[in-house]
């Protein structure tokens, strides 16, 4: 009973802030409030022609199910007020544990957070939550991964429960009453966590550490962002539909170089400052205007940086060296500010710099009356843009095991993606971040999951291309993080193999490549197609001349390494690979499998189906044993982009088609 009335305590007091955040901020226009780095481009109200578009495309994503439903919404409070309440009991109940007085242990308090797309009020159908739990001082991290992590087993709404806690943020998932959260820790430093604690003061961060500065950035940022809206219905709904847009065109994961909620909340933001009485039909419109001429990598603020002189480390590439490689900077508007898009790569930029441009294309011919707002919706022709495609395939022996390992190589694609994309022979890297299960009868019946990239291939290397050496660099990284997290288990395999476009079929469905296929192929495709060229990257002739030229053979699958079993790997870490290496002795050899052929990169105009491709069932198989040793795996970035970062220009970066 205790529970429930805190639970009914704990949604009265979200619902009534969130009315109360809204209707303030619904006139901070009309006061000629000023947000952002620089004044707005344009002060223009909406007209009537925005307003019918607007409506239109709020019903559109309502029937996209981009709501909740009141039902769902009254649920995500109920679940959030019963998680409130057990986290207080878990304090008080460790409080006395630590022999304080049962007075005082009644006393200190805790509670439960929220940030993300829950609170910024862009919740789906469906959608997780994440929160964070804070507690006093005297509850450390080992309590919250220990005893607490005990507590929500006991508990039967509890499942699919799993602990991260080596990850660069520490977190605790699972699914309560079928609702998915990710749970934070952080440990403030006083005696007792009352409900009207204010995270967003900067001194409640002094004496922390930085795992709990890192979590409660979740909930600093998010009200930050919130903070420098002028109008927040507008911004939520622009919000909403750009979401869907990146999911639907395979831009929305922030592990696999893409951006984030919390990034694409950001560049929303700063457009509604840019636009800040426009209603959320031309927001959408003007996000494509501003993003697609983004001189990149020239940062993205949302407001001027304050240094509360409190020593943590903070984005600025006139002092961090590794700060002036970062691509596609965007800065968190809370201090400590961070870049946000670390994991962002040439070729992922290059992709959302296309996406940008075609969705300007789409969105002016929408507001002109000349396409429905399902257009900007449709997802791009993925399998039928490349004639070359890579497939990773991570998979395991039980749903339980592949659950950590899929996690943890995904995370680590990026280091493919990176590797590819400064192969002289390689063009354009695109990978398609929805992981699948395929029909291949090898992987049909074991838990597994399936990742695509396209490729292309410069033509003036007309020779077999060999990436033997790109995969096992991908593999190496794998293996160093699984076994020193003690994450591995039997069972667990990546794998990597080259296929043609005709081959798709053997594993995906005709049914599952349909839904990529769009129903406005003519215009859309072509304006996607111009600009992909238009953003296509080269490698600098100092960083090529660098480089040494392999020959590749086209596919190489890693098979089963025998290593101990233990905790679960790290799947969110922001970790830096290439400064640890593993001892030979401690390198196991691992089977290749080699595919005979090659890949025959033609001058004509052939559709590039050329024999001897390793997807071919007649193709004969070449088998070697490599010994796969532990190498600096460098991420060189060409010196213009440190340059331009460093002095903090609006220069575009150089690139070439």
């Amino acid at each position: 009973m205790w529970s429930l009335v805190r639970g009914k305590i704990f949604i009265t007091t979200v619902a009534s802030m969130e009315s109360s955040s809204s209707s303030s901020s619904a006139t901070v226009g009309d006061k000629g409030r000023t947000l952002g780095m620089t004044s707005a481009i344009s002060l223009a109200t909406p007209k009537q022609q925005d307003t019918i578009k607007t409506a239109e495309l709020e019903a559109y994503l309502r029937e996209a199910d981009m709501f909740e439903s009141d039902v769902e919404l009254e649920h995500r409070f109920e679940v959030l007020g019963k998680l409130n309440a057990l986290v207080k009991e878990w304090i008080r109940e460790s409080s006395l544990a630590k022999n304080m007085p049962e007075q005082v242990a009644d006393t200190v308090g805790g509670k439960i957070c929220t940030f993300g797309s829950y609170r910024l009020g862009v919740a789906g159908r469906g959608a997780d939550i994440d929160a964070l739990c804070v507690a006093p001082r005297h509850i450390d991290r080992q309590d919250y991964f220990t005893t607490f992590y005990e507590l929500l087993k006991e508990q039967p709404e509890v499942t699919e429960l799993r602990a991260v806690e080596e990850a660069f943020v520490p977190v605790i998932k699972m699914k309560y009453e079928g609702i998915e959260i990710d749970l934070l820790f952080a440990r403030l430093a006083c005696k007792a966590v009352n409900e009207d604690v204010d995270l967003m003061d900067d001194q409640i961060l002094k004496n922390l550490d930085e795992k709990c500065v890192r979590s409660l950035n979740g909930c600093r940022v998010t009200d930050e962002i919130l903070n420098q809206v002028p109008t927040r219905s507008s911004f939520r709904l622009a919000l909403r539909a750009i979401k869907l847009w990146a999911k639907r065109h395979g831009v929305y994961s922030n592990v696999l170089g893409y951006l984030g909620g919390v990034s694409w909340a950001m560049l929303v933001a700063r457009t509604c400052q840019l636009y800040p009485n426009a209603a959320a039909s031309t927001l959408v419109e003007k996000f494509f205007l501003v993003f697609s001429k983004w001189a990149w990598p020239a940062p993205v603020y949302l407001k001027q940086p304050v240094d509360p002189k409190l020593g943590f480390k903070v984005w600025d590439p006139r002092v961090n060296v590794q700060d002036r490689f970062h691509l596609m900077p965007i800065i968190t508007p809370a201090y400590p500010e961070q870049n946000s898009t670390f994991n962002t790569s040439l070729s992922t930029r290059n992709v959302m710099v296309a996406e940008f441009q075609a969705g300007l294309r789409v969105t002016e011919e929408i507001m002109l009356n000349k396409s429905p707002w399902d257009a900007l919706f449709q997802p791009p022709n993925f399998f039928t843009k490349y004639k070359h495609y890579l497939v990773t395939i991570a998979c395991a022996n039980s749903p339980e095991d592949h659950l950590e390992w899929y996690g943890l190589v995904e995370s680590k694609i990026r280091h493919l993606i990176s590797s590819l994309e400064h192969n002289p022979s390689i063009s354009t890297v695109h990978i398609s971040p929805t992981g699948m299960s395929t029909i291949d009868p090898e992987y049909k019946d074991t838990p597994h999951t399936v990742w695509f990239l396209g490729v292309d291939f410069n033509k003036q290397h007309n020779a077999n291309i060999d990436l033997t050496s790109d995969i096992n660099k991908f593999v190496e990284v794998v293996y160093k993080h699984s076994t020193s997290n003690k994450a591995y288990k039997d069972g667990m395999e990546v794998n990597c193999k080259y296929v043609k476009r005709k081959q798709l079929t053997q594993y995906l469905s005709q049914e599952t490549m349909a839904k990529y296929k769009s129903k406005y192929n003519s215009n859309i495709a072509a304006a996607a197609a111009a600009a992909a060229a238009s953003t296509a990257a080269s490698v600098s002739a100092a960083e090529g001349a660098a480089k040494n030229q392999q020959k590749l053979p086209v596919a190489a699958t890693l098979g089963k390494r025998k290593s101990t079993g233990g905790e679960t790997g790290d799947i969110n870490s922001q970790d830096n690979d290439r400064e640890n290496t593993v001892p030979q002795t401690s390198m196991k050899k691992m089977k290749t499998k080699l595919h005979g052929g090659g890949v025959q990169i033609l001058d004509d105009a052939s559709n590039g189906d050329t024999s001897g491709g390793a997807g071919s069932k007649n193709s004969n198989n070449i088998h070697s044993t490599a010994t796969t040793t532990a190498s600096t795996t460098s991420s060189t970035t060409s010196a213009s982009t440190a340059n331009n970062n460093q002095n903090a220009t609006t220069q575009p970066l150089q690139l070439s088609s």
